[in-house]
């Protein structure tokens, strides 16, 4: 008695683990990806590193996750970082702790990985079709648009792993949205996340540091207070302390409030000994030898107090201090969907039972983005991918089995 088909849309890490974890059930498993070659958003993120997991305790870990935290909490608790550590190193990539607790591959690149992790499925059996545009169904049928035309196939159980809205690009371009819809599936709207934010800069300010790291800051929002650094744009803010606080600035604009990330400059000292240090400058010394000679700051810092408060240099010492520690920066708009590194939104929670398959359409599993949660960047992304994916693909495996045996 066979153990049943298993189809997955969709060629990125939660459709690939999907595959992995079904074909290890003994389960006959097809790959369908609409892009020329498989896992091109896993490429793209390994290009400055890639970054598989973090390190941190498991009650730490999955609060990452937000709301949907205790509905991912099963699928991350059996593959949580260690265990995903364990993974590669199963493909033969070996893994380390950066400073930041943030997991990565002694090689950085995700090219190795993605070798090693193609192999493994080869000699699963896993059939990879790419070029195969998932366009619905059709008499019960998977769908596809393919160059030699429209083809359809059946199967046993179906994962359907394709992505949020982010990086249309590279695959993710939600164009499953309304067919799901149709079927009665409840689906969130889609919103960007870990993405930057515009701000109005002045024309000088853009021109004297567009393109500028800044460095050794931390920055308040309703997300709490974080350490790290981030970009000047041309158009505004960027980089992983930005990311970190985005679904709150993002929010606050939603619900129409003021979105403010609040920068401590100096993040390694007191606003007494600002204090004490500003007050020591000469009373006519310019504000720029002020901040530089007092306050520590670089030319790229103390641009972002004259353009945040163009009165900064009427302030005393202490009031100057302050906002050192606490400058605000207000923003106006985060930035498009297409230029973010994820999405939030996606199907709803209700919409999906326990194992991720979709309440009105039985033995259709999701994996990955498609489902509404979001997460910081830091491994937090592709850990649940891979995690969703892997849950996903076994109660695919399962459901498979009981369709092939039943008479």
């Amino acid at each position: 008695m066979g153990l049943g088909r298993v189809g997955i849309v969709g060629g990125g890490p939660a459709g690939l683990m999907a595959a992995e974890a079904a074909a290890g059930q003994g389960a006959e498993v097809v790959v369908f990806e609409a892009m020329p070659t498989i896992g091109r958003k896993l490429l793209m993120a390994g290009k400055s590193g890639l970054n598989i997991t973090h390190s941190e305790e498991f009650s730490v870990f999955l609060s990452r996750f937000g709301a949907a935290r205790d509905r991912l909490a099963p699928a991350l608790g059996a593959l949580d970082g260690p265990k995903l550590r364990e993974w590669c190193a199963g493909l033969g990539v070996e893994t380390f702790v950066g400073s930041s607790g943030r997991v990565f591959p002694t090689a950085m690149k995700a090219s190795p990985l993605l070798r090693a992790w193609l192999g493994r499925l080869a000699r699963q059996g896993v059939d990879i079709r790419v070029r195969h545009r998932w366009v619905g169904w059709q008499d019960g049928a998977l769908a596809f648009e393919t160059l030699e035309g429209r083809r359809a196939e059946r199967f046993d159980a179906v994962v359907l792993a394709l992505g949020g809205a982010s990086w249309p690009r590279l695959g993710s371009d939600a164009a499953w949205v309304p067919r799901l819809l149709a079927r009665g599936v409840e689906v969130a709207p889609f919103r960007p996340a870990n993405c930057g934010f515009e701000i109005g800069w002045s024309p000088v300010f853009i021109e004297r540091f567009a393109g500028q790291p800044v460095k050794a800051v931390a920055a308040s929002s309703d997300a709490g207070s974080l350490p790290g650094e981030f970009v000047v744009t041309h158009w505004g803010i960027e980089g992983s302390l930005v990311y970190a606080h985005a679904a709150a600035l993002r929010d606050r604009l939603a619900a129409g409030d003021e979105a403010v990330l609040r920068l401590d400059l100096a993040p390694g000292r007191s606003p007494e000994r600002l204090a004490r240090d500003l007050g020591r400058q000469p009373p006519k010394a310019s504000l720029a030898n002020r901040l530089r000679k007092g306050g520590g700051l670089d030319a790229v810092k103390a641009g972002l107090v004259r353009e945040a408060v163009p009165d900064a240099g009427r302030h005393n010492a202490e009031a100057l201090a302050a906002l050192i520690k606490a400058l605000p920066l207000a923003v106006l708009r985060p930035r498009p969907i297409a230029e973010a590194i994820s999405s939030a939104g996606g199907v709803r929670w209700d919409a999906v039972d326990a194992d991720f398959m979709l309440r009105g359409l039985p033995g259709t599993f999701l994996a990955g983005e498609m489902l509404d949660w979001e997460a910081p960047t830091g491994g937090y992304l592709l850990t649940a991918c891979l995690a969703t994916g892997r849950a996903a693909g076994l109660a695919a495996a399962r459901h498979a089995a009981r369709s092939a045996a039943a008479p």
